[in-house]
């Protein structure tokens, strides 16, 4: 654990050494900030259980939670992000840890699993603001210091996010030992606190635009709406993927037919497709974060849930199996993160996670535990690699003036991955996570895995990134 730790704080001594120019006073909120999202999806892993008990809920109704902030949150992060990139950062963060504060007495003191659910919403919404404004800061001050790549900092991110995924179960399990399931909800408020303070404090009051007074025009609410629209219809589809709910993606298509006449037709459309279109690394980037999240969430969601049923452990057990996959995705960030090239690092995580898909293949009730360990340490490589790489593909590649909304875009795509595993879960294990299920798992993983390579190699845009001297420059189409 004591190296664990050393790897966390590695990239804080590398923004000492290397990113002299950032002003550090703007560290400690833009990590709370960012890590509140992922801390809220973890947390809540443990805690379904006893809020079914408590309200007397099936696991179909409780699955809620976990859905619930998913939309918010992939509905809410470009959108808050855009508003970022029109206000700048500190309104946006001080409303968004207001909301996560609200949330968190709300969910608190709820009353019933609907109240919860709505807790939950808000969370998510409230939680949007934490990472767009991190990434956004991250331009800001690499324009005003003149240094391109703050490579520390960007590792500190990733690997912070990777830590929470680590601590996020075992820390709601000792809150709900000390006070209920109630407490993973409280635990919001102190959070809340402390980043409302800190923004406070230490984000420049200076905004973007803020002091124009037609500023308010310049929101694409009807934009807005139409992506919205398309998102929620599409991921609820995705949740529930029946033929009596083909009208869902009736309704996403409509909804898409217009987010497009609106973004060809606004001077300052909420996602301007011209410019995007003319990015197509960056669009490239969006589908790789999609596909790896896919992967990575079909191995935490579906291999936890065989370790139990197919395999036979305990929760607890099956955590610890968990554990070295998060270890090892610390460790290799905190290593790769030094390195601004990210083409070699893609690569890898696509390889590797093939590897993973092959050797859930050869995975069976009866396999020896150090072999179920050492596919854990396997599955932490690309989860070390390809994260991190994205999020770096998206700070070069992505237009300055909308580096909010495109941050807010990259954790959009990433959680449609997460929603995307969650129905393939569901369909490998429609009654009980055996190891026939597993088997189909890992044929899908090998099937991602490998469109991931092949959409990795032929972007050959990848290779000026992470360059000196060199940056993606968004063309107007």
């Amino acid at each position: 654990m004591t190296a664990v730790m050393e790897r966390v704080a590695a990239p804080l001594r590398r923004i000492r050494r290397d990113d002299d120019g950032f002003d550090r006073k703007l560290i400690a909120p833009m990590v709370l900030g960012s890590i509140l999202n992922p801390i809220n999806s973890s947390i809540i892993a443990v805690s379904l259980v006893p809020i079914g008990r408590a309200f007397g809920a099936p696991p179909a109704q409780t699955a809620w939670l976990i859905s619930a902030l998913y939309l918010a949150t992939a509905v809410g992060q470009p959108v808050v992000g855009r508003l970022v990139d029109l206000y700048g950062p500190r309104r946006l963060f001080l409303a968004g840890t207001a909301l996560t504060g609200i949330a968190g007495v709300l969910g608190a003191f709820a009353p019933n699993l609907g109240v919860l659910i709505l807790a939950r919403v808000i969370l998510g919404f409230g939680t949007c603001a934490g990472y767009p404004s991190a990434m956004y800061l991250l331009r800001s001050e690499s324009e005003r210091s003149g240094k391109d790549s703050p490579g520390g900092i960007l590792t500190l991110l990733a690997v912070a996010n990777q830590t929470i995924s680590v601590i996020g179960p075992s820390l709601g399990g000792v809150l709900i030992g000390i006070g209920g399931w109630r407490t993973t909800l409280a635990v919001n408020i102190p959070l809340a606190v402390a980043g409302f303070v800190l923004g406070w404090l230490r984000f420049p009051n200076a905004a973007v635009r803020q002091d124009d007074p037609k500023s308010l025009s310049r929101i694409d609410f009807v934009g807005i709406a139409a992506f919205a629209g398309m998102l929620v219809s599409l991921l609820l589809f995705v949740m529930t993927p029946r033929l009596s709910n083909l009208y869902l993606l009736a309704i996403s298509g409509v909804c898409a037919v217009a987010l497009v006449v609106r973004s060809l037709r606004t001077a300052e459309p909420f996602i301007d497709l011209r410019v995007l279109g003319g990015n197509i690394p960056l669009v490239a980037t969006y589908a790789r974060s999609v596909l790896a999240a896919t992967v990575t969430y079909c191995y935490l969601y579906g291999f936890t849930q065989w370790l139990e049923d197919g395999r036979g452990l305990s929760a607890s057990a099956a955590g610890l199996v968990l554990l070295p996959t998060f270890v090892t995705a610390i460790v290799v960030s905190t290593t790769t993160g030094r390195r601004p090239r990210i083409r070699g690092k893609l690569i890898v995580g696509a390889v590797v996670q093939l590897i993973s898909g092959a050797l859930l293949l050869m995975t069976h009730g009866s396999t020896a535990m150090w072999l179920l360990l050492g596919l854990a340490l396997v599955v932490g490589v690309p989860q070390g690699l390809l994260a991190l790489a994205n999020q770096n593909a998206v700070y070069h590649q992505a237009d300055p003036t909308r580096m909010g909304s495109s941050a807010g875009l990259l954790r959009t795509f990433m959680y449609l991955g997460a929603l995307i595993a969650s129905s393939a879960n569901g369909a490998f294990f429609p009654a009980t996570a055996n190891t026939a299920g597993l088997h189909d798992l890992g044929l899908f993983v090998l099937v991602i895995s490998g469109v991931l390579l092949v959409v990795t190699v032929l972007d050959r845009s990848l290779a000026r990134v992470g360059r000196a001297g060199t940056r993606e420059t968004p063309r107007n189409s």
